[in-house]
């Protein structure tokens, strides 16, 4: 059994695998404070919600965006697993071919959600992740990893809405019945939601333009669910697109 850990800006994504099926997974806050031995309890809590034994697993692999707490997060599951984590990174085999300027500066989520996206999708693709930020990773036909586009996650433009106007406020990130909001709240929503949908939508036309051919789409990440059906493009929401990536990772290196 492999446990799985992606460790986000804003959530720790973790899952139990036991070969190709994934047993859970579970969402913690990402918490800089918090000590090893605190995520050890929070990880040993959610293995037994599950009625999943420690001794069960038998290796353990983390891709992590936030430096800091890898090394916090790979003690804890040390303690928990007795097993040293195998930490997505420069030296480890991921079967992607990345063709970018600078390959060492590409996310290890990246990495990782393109790894799964190839086991489980044929390229061309598009594999969009939707957490603190959206990203979206494109691969060609050839299975290499060419480049993307990053831009603020629907939060994140929430947050920055509100914080840089003194009438707005902060409302739920719920989808608006039409694009033409009658009140405050539904022209943000219209401009926040709606608005992020047409971004990717369009950045998707583009992408196909300049790759000359159609690529299959796959997303995954917190708000997936909330934005791919009101998009135009026709999308596949994969939840564990990530954990699949991990493992495939995973099985390259051991």
């Amino acid at each position: 059994m492999l446990l799985a850990i992606d460790v986000g800006n804003t959530n720790i994504v973790l899952g139990c695998m036991q070969g190709d099926h994934v047993l859970f997974t579970e969402r913690l806050s990402t918490d800089t404070v918090k000590t090893s031995l605190e995520y050890a309890i929070l990880f040993r809590e959610a293995l037994e919600l599950h009625d999943v034994e420690a001794s069960e697993v038998e290796g353990v692999i983390i891709s992590s965006v936030v430096p800091p707490i890898t090394p916090v997060i790979r003690t804890a599951l040390r303690k928990v697993t007795g097993h040293k984590a195998l930490v997505l990174g420069p030296g480890v085999r991921s079967g992607v071919r990345i063709r970018i300027d600078d390959p060492a500066s590409v996310g290890a989520d990246l990495v990782a959600g393109v790894a799964g996206a190839l086991v489980k999708y044929k390229p061309p693709l598009a594999v969009i992740d939707m957490g603190t930020a959206t990203t979206i990773s494109v691969v060609n036909q050839q299975g290499d990893y060419i480049g993307g586009s990053i831009m603020p996650g629907l939060r994140l433009n929430l947050s920055s809405l509100v914080s840089g106007t003194s009438m707005l406020y902060g409302i739920t990130l719920d989808v608006p019945k039409q694009a033409i909001g009658h009140n405050t709240e539904d022209a943000m929503r219209s401009g926040i939601v709606l608005g992020h949908a047409a971004m990717i939508d369009g950045l998707l036309d583009r992408m196909e333009e300049e790759l000359g051919e159609k690529m299959t789409v796959v997303a995954t990440g917190g708000f997936a669910r909330s934005v791919v059906h009101i998009c135009r493009h026709e999308i596949h929401v994969d939840d564990a697109l990530l954990l699949t990536g991990l493992k495939a990772i995973y099985d390259k290196n051991v």
